[in-house]
């Protein structure tokens, strides 16, 4: 895949304070690119600087391999899709769509041709004479994105682009969102605190915190194989166990933790006897009972000793809290609205090792 974004090296620092820490990043042609990370980690600067909004202290910033660091915005082939709209309150969706077009002096006939051929894109067709007070929120975000979409850029900027919008909406946006893109064939980078959200729609995420991208991949990468306990938490919600390793057998590594004996797979790194070991474990992939019958003689089967504390239903799925030996919290999900186990009652988690993974583990030079 050709390359058509490529940050390299990008820092920048605000009142002393450096938001962004040599961040490099490549985007395809065509390919769906989301920055997920909380609040303050570095999303919009990232992208405030693509846009030209910003420039960085050090790096560069490429297009097509050509250097617009120190582009204006004008002058980069590049538009912008913020959260709260920006719609032009006293314009209509036409004038508020072809509104780019008419500054660059295009004629009439061809912007009102442009408009019709973004309002059937973006399923608006008849809405040309309402204002952005007539129209609902995910109407007034599909006129922003036709509006940002009417210039025919070669690299879209998403912030946060649903915030403003119910649950609901949202998804339905989402898969509307992921449509048009592909559709397109336009190069999307978008901004979401949403995991969820980041997950559904993109070809690659890049997971950013504190000014820093600390792992970019595939969905099934980033969910499946995260490289550390912050990327395996805060992308799914695993429980994150810290252990030492008792026993190695062929692939499979087994661990002590204070409430219990545990096991994974190596996944082709050396471990030995002794060392500490953190492992992210998701809760849809554990067991849960009073006993553990099925996988009592099973050495490489996780057995963690705890306490139910509570239940609560969400999003599909049960959650169960349990209190572990020495404290710390473990999550076990399940569907469905309730489970047979009751609060107060002690409880075995079990897993199986495949479902387990090591985390924050230093990369092994070759």
């Amino acid at each position: 895949m050709d390359d058509l974004l490529r940050l390299e090296n990008i820092t920048k620092s605000f009142s002393g304070t450096q938001v962004l820490k040599g961040i490099c990043l490549t985007a395809g042609k065509g390919e769906f690119i989301t920055l997920l990370g909380p609040s303050g980690c570095g999303k919009t600067t990232t992208l405030r600087i693509i846009a030209g909004l910003e420039s960085p202290d050090e790096g560069r910033v490429l297009l097509e391999q050509m250097d617009v660091t120190a582009s204006d915005p004008n002058k980069r082939d590049v538009n912008t899709v913020f959260q709260n709209y920006a719609l032009f309150p006293h314009m209509n969706v036409e004038n508020n769509i072809g509104y780019g077009l008419k500054i660059k002096n295009v004629k009439k006939e061809e912007i009102r041709r442009k408009v019709k051929k973004m309002l059937e894109l973006v399923q608006l067709e008849g809405y040309e004479k309402r204002m952005p007070s007539e129209l609902s929120g995910g109407q007034r975000q599909r006129v922003a994105i036709a509006r940002a979409l009417i210039n025919e850029p070669k690299l879209l900027l998403l912030d946060e682009p649903l915030g403003a919008l119910d649950l609901k909406l949202r998804r339905q946006m989402q898969i509307e969102l992921k449509r048009l893109q592909k559709k397109l064939g336009i190069t999307f980078i978008y901004i979401t605190h949403d995991q969820e959200e980041a997950l559904n729609m993109s070809d690659r995420i890049a997971v950013m915190n504190e000014g820093q991208f600390i792992q970019i991949g595939s969905p099934a990468d980033i969910y499946d194989r995260p490289k550390s306990s912050y990327v395996a938490d805060f992308v799914g919600n695993a429980n994150i166990l810290r252990g030492t390793v008792t026993h190695i057998e062929k692939d499979i590594v087994s661990f002590q933790h204070e409430s219990g004996m545990g096991s994974f797979l190596s996944r082709g790194h050396r471990f030995v006897t002794g060392m500490p070991v953190t492992v992210a474990i998701r809760g849809e992939q554990t067991t849960l009972g009073q006993t553990d019958p099925l996988y009592i003689d099973r050495k490489d089967r996780m057995s963690l000793h705890g306490i139910v504390k509570e239940k609560s239903f969400s999003g599909g799925m049960l959650h169960i809290a349990l209190e572990l030996a020495n404290g710390e919290e473990f999550i076990c999900n399940r569907h469905g609205i309730d489970f047979e186990i009751l609060s107060g009652d002690k409880a075995v988690i079990g897993w199986l090792p495949e479902h387990c993974i090591a985390v924050d583990l230093i990369e092994e030079k070759p």
